[in-house]
C-alpha cells in the first residue's frame, strides 16, 4: 500500500489555535487538546467579563456620584438627583456626571441648583 500524506487543514487549525495560546504557561500552550479547552475557557471568561464589566463601571458612577452629592448637600442623594434631571429632560448619563463631579465640582453644583429651580 502507498503511503498517503495527510493534509495540511488540520495542522493550520491547530497552529491557529496555537497562536491564541501563545502566552499560556505549561501544557496550556503546548498540548493540542488543553490548549482546545484552555481556549474555550478563555472566549467565554472574556464574553462574560465584558458584560461584567458595564455593571461594575455603571455601579462605580454611581457611587461616585452619591459621594459627592452627599458630601455638599447639592441634593439629598443620588436617586433623587437623576430623578429630577429626568423631570426636567436634562439627559446627562451617569459616566459624564461622574467626570463632572470628579473634575469640576462647581459645575455639577450649577447643574443640580437648575434642576431645582
Amino acid at each position: 500500500m502507498t503511503r498517503t500524506k495527510r493534509g495540511y487543514i488540520a495542522r493550520r487549525r491547530r497552529i491557529k489555535m496555537r497562536f491564541f495560546v501563545s502566552s499560556f504557561r505549561g501544557a496550556h500552550s503546548k498540548l493540542t487538546r488543553t490548549i482546545t479547552q484552555q481556549e474555550r475557557r478563555a472566549l467565554v471568561s472574556s464574553h462574560r467579563d465584558r458584560d461584567r464589566q458595564k455593571r461594575d463601571f455603571r455601579r462605580l458612577w454611581i457611587t461616585r456620584l452619591n459621594a459627592v452629592i452627599r458630601e455638599r448637600g447639592v441634593s439629598h442623594n443620588y436617586s433623587r438627583l437623576i430623578h429630577n434631571l429626568y423631570k426636567n429632560q436634562l439627559f446627562l448619563n451617569r459616566k459624564i456626571l461622574a467626570q463632572i463631579a470628579i473634575s469640576n465640582r462647581k459645575c455639577l453644583y450649577m447643574i443640580s441648583n437648575e434642576i431645582v429651580k
